[in-house]
Formats: structure tokens, C-alpha cells, sequence
């Protein structure tokens, strides 16, 4: 007698049903960090070419995938997409700004911005640097906040001549901050805007998900901040090209003023408000 109980597949019936996967397409971005789903590589884009996208891990190691494969953002599934052409109208800078077509950079302006060192300029300039050409202002460095008095004496602002200055760590007791309420009661500080940012460094004004951290790590007193970033994130950091690289990696991340923290780009919007009134 034929037992019906038999002719079901137990582990056929254990199968989940499930339909295809839906990705939400995303546009291939410079910077656009995923994770490639089959083998959990994760990195940021760093090119795209022959139906191939390049990732760059924190370690600085590129594999490239096929566009077409699997990825995820954020633990969902995505596709990769090349980005449609913008249409024509009128485009913004990195900082926000909309651009100003065919127009050539005006003359150096007698105002200047001054920043502390090399990173500093570097960094304005590929957030801001279309902004400040058009304004014809130039930004010059102080290598290090101990000089801003020999430098502004020498620059020797005025109504006409006006210094906006940006330095690192200015927080309450700090070395910048003695040297800023110095200034400012000076023959100078009516012309003169200092302003900064609380951070250590202006590597931590680039928001840490830029280089895969949920935050910067604390570095102790003892190690060079710089050369402790560097060593916390895998890469080396034991010689000034060390430093060098790293921190071109970490500039690579940033697209525009959105992968910055708002404590500089409000510092930073000021300067050049300051230095182009009038």
C-alpha cells in the first residue's frame, strides 16, 4: 500500500523561497566606499575601467572587481552603476559654491589667508581652491603657529590689507589659543581674523568614515600624532615619505566640503568672508 507520508522531500521543503536579490543602483563616485559581496573585500573607489571598478582597502591595496558583480553599502545590497553625464546648467565647486563659468582667476588681491603648514593650504585648496581664484586671494603658510607674529609684522595688515589666519588646536589653554588673544589686543587685531578648528591636527577635520573609521584614535602624547594615525591604520609611518603618502590617501577621500567636519568648513567660509569684504 502505496505511504504518501514518504513521497514528500523533507529538505527540499526546508529550501527558503526567495525571489532575486533587489540592488539599488548607485553611481560609481571617486571615494564611494563598498564591500564586494562573494569575497568581502572592502574598499573605496578609486577608478573604473573596462567593465572593471577599482577598491582601495585602508591598507592602501587595490584589487578591481567586475561592475556587474554583487557589492554592498552599509550591509545592503547595491549595484554599480557608471554615473549619467550632468546636464548642462550651472555646476557647484567642492565647496558648495556655484562655479563661475569661463572666467579667468583675478588678480592677487592684497588680503591673505595664512595656515599653519603644508597640509593645511593643500586641503583648502582642493575644497576651496575655486573660490579663492576667483576672489583672487592666496593662501600662504606660517610652518607653525610660533611664527604668525614675525609673520603678520611683516605682512603688516590694514583696512585695505586684511589677514585671516587658520590654526590647528585652538581650544581653551591651548598654545594657538595665548598666541591668537595675544594678537587680537594688538596694534593688528583690527585687520587680523584668527580662527581654528578644535582638532589635533587638520587630518582629523576629514570626517574618519573617509578612511573607514567609526572615529580617529586617541593618540598618546608620547608618539608623534601624525606617526601614530599612521601606525593605527596599518600603514607606515616611520619616515617623512611615510607621512607624506598617508597623508595623500587620506586627501584622496575627500570629494567636497561634505567629507570634511563642520568645525573647519564654518572656519574656513569665515576666512574668506573676512578677507574679501569690501
Amino acid at each position: 500500500m502505496f505511504d504518501e507520508r514518504y513521497d514528500l522531500d523533507p529538505v527540499a521543503a526546508m529550501k527558503p523561497r526567495r525571489g532575486p536579490v533587489e540592488r539599488r543602483e548607485v553611481p560609481l563616485a571617486k571615494g564611494l566606499v563598498v564591500e564586494h559581496t562573494e569575497s568581502e573585500w572592502c574598499g573605496a573607489v578609486v577608478g573604473a575601467r573596462d567593465g572593471l571598478v577599482q577598491l582601495e582597502d585602508f591598507r592602501g591595496k587595490v584589487r578591481a572587481f567586475p561592475m556587474n558583480d554583487g557589492f554592498l553599502i552599509d550591509g545592503r545590497p547595491v549595484s554599480l552603476v557608471m554615473p549619467a553625464r550632468k546636464r548642462a546648467g550651472r555646476q557647484r565647486t567642492a565647496s558648495g559654491s556655484f562655479a563661475v563659468e569661463q572666467q579667468r582667476a583675478r588678480v592677487a588681491m592684497p588680503s591673505r589667508i595664512f595656515v599653519e603648514g603644508k597640509h593645511d593650504a593643500e586641503l583648502v585648496e582642493q575644497v576651496w581652491g575655486d573660490d579663492l581664484r576667483v576672489e583672487g586671494v592666496v593662501v600662504e603658510l606660517l610652518q607653525g603657529a610660533d611664527n604668525l607674529q614675525q609673520v603678520l609684522a611683516e605682512f603688516g595688515p590694514g583696512p585695505q590689507r586684511r589677514a585671516g589666519v587658520l590654526l590647528d588646536h585652538l581650544v581653551t589653554g591651548s598654545k594657538e589659543t595665548r598666541i591668537a588673544e595675544a594678537i587680537s589686543r594688538g596694534p593688528h587685531g583690527a585687520n587680523v581674523l584668527i580662527v581654528g578648528h578644535p582638532f589635533v591636527d587638520i587630518w582629523q577635520a576629514v570626517k574618519p568614515e573617509r578612511v573607514g573609521l567609526r572615529e580617529w584614535p586617541t593618540i598618546p602624547r608620547s608618539i608623534e600624532w601624525k606617526t601614530g594615525i599612521g601606525r593605527a591604520l596599518g600603514w607606515p609611518a616611520e619616515e617623512p615619505a611615510d607621512i607624506a603618502e598617508a597623508w595623500k590617501r587620506i586627501r584622496g577621500r575627500v570629494r567636497d566640503f561634505r567629507d570634511l567636519e563642520p568645525e573647519l568648513v564654518g572656519r574656513v567660509e569665515h576666512l574668506i568672508d573676512f578677507v574679501t569684504v569690501g
